[in-house]
């Protein structure tokens, strides 16, 4: 095939899709999870033990929020990375510490429902926060063990323009390729059938015990809805392009080319673009868990109608009522 076809098309796709999206991500992520956590920590004692593990979610987003102005400067300089190579790799640590850590909570929240539901007498008083917090610091070892090898790989690359590769350059493709499948086996796939597994027990569970409150199943099927929605859309298609689009980088550099590259290039943009949503997506997890949140958001809309329903008095008006206030001073007088 001819050899044209292996070069990238859409090269410039990143530079144009990704900026917008980290600024839309990055304004959304921080009001909401500065709110979310705010609101989490004012309640905590009234919460349950689940929401140790909502506090790490939290926190996995603001340490991934903080580095994306440095790849906004990034992008916009048309992937030029002006800073060190050290730093680069902590920006690519934090994505992963985000990414994997996110999946790792949210797994730990669905073992905990499951406990919770399919076994409540079992679990009635026997898991405290102290061991919600020994398994957080767990996830925390486990991620980090499994992102740190990706530091080891080479992430810029000089040739007049500087890169700072998602993965690494071409040089160690097919080893990075192996190490990704691990990676996505171990804190993806694994993860994701342990989720799947206690939904799926806990749906059965709900579906035939009449007794259980109605308003715990509709907790339990908000939070089933908001896992689904944020693996199906952020985890599920950045892993599978993710390994596609390396393999396709791997027969490249084999010279052999096939029409398939470009498109499989910019749909992993586009899995970038919607793997980093799921910072702006998990604060759904605290409206889920909070009943303080969705009550704030109704008042704030209601100040909002009334503001847009009775706008502020004019110039005029003003005038006349302070003329008529002072008339009944000095009446007063």
């Amino acid at each position: 095939m001819n050899n044209t076809i292996c070069q990238q098309m859409g090269s410039d796709f990143k530079s144009r899709f990704l900026p917008p999206v980290f600024i839309l991500v990055f304004i959304i992520g921080v009001v909401a999870n500065g709110w979310g956590l705010k609101s989490l920590l004012q309640n905590w004692k009234k919460l349950g033990n689940v929401n140790v593990f909502i506090l790490n979610l939290g926190l996995t987003d603001i340490l991934y929020l903080l580095t994306l102005p440095f790849l906004m400067v990034y992008y916009f300089k048309g992937s030029k990375w002006i800073f060190e190579d050290t730093f680069c790799k902590i920006t690519r640590f934090c994505f992963n510490l985000n990414l994997y850590g996110s999946i790792g909570f949210l797994t730990c929240i669905s073992v905990y429902r499951y406990l919770a539901i399919v076994h409540p007498m079992r679990v009635m008083g026997r898991i405290t926060v102290t061991h919600s917090v020994g398994i957080s610091v767990m996830v925390w070892l486990l991620v980090s063990i499994q992102s740190l090898p990706d530091m080891f790989y080479s992430k810029t690359f000089g040739n007049n323009t500087e890169k700072c590769y998602d993965t690494t350059s071409n040089a160690y493709v097919e080893d990075y390729l192996k190490y990704s499948l691990g990676w996505t086996v171990t804190g993806f796939c694994i993860p994701f059938l342990i989720t799947l597994g206690c939904y799926g027990h806990v749906i059965v569970v709900l579906c035939r015990t009449n007794t259980t409150d109605k308003v715990l199943k509709q907790r339990c099927l908000k939070l089933l809805l908001i896992t689904i929605l944020l693996f199906s859309v952020c985890y599920i298609p950045y892993h599978v392009l993710k390994n596609l689009s390396l393999w396709s980088r791997v027969l490249s550099k084999q010279k052999i080319c096939r029409e398939w590259f470009n498109g499989v290039y910019i749909a992993k943009q586009i899995s970038r673009g919607l793997v980093c949503l799921n910072s702006a997506l998990n604060p759904l997890v605290y409206l889920h868990g909070s009943e303080d949140i969705p009550a704030r958001l109704r008042r704030l809309l209601q100040r909002a109608r009334r503001m847009f329903s009775h706008p502020p008095p004019t110039n005029s008006s003003s005038v006349a009522m302070a003329q008529i206030q002072y008339e009944g001073v000095t009446q007063e007088k």
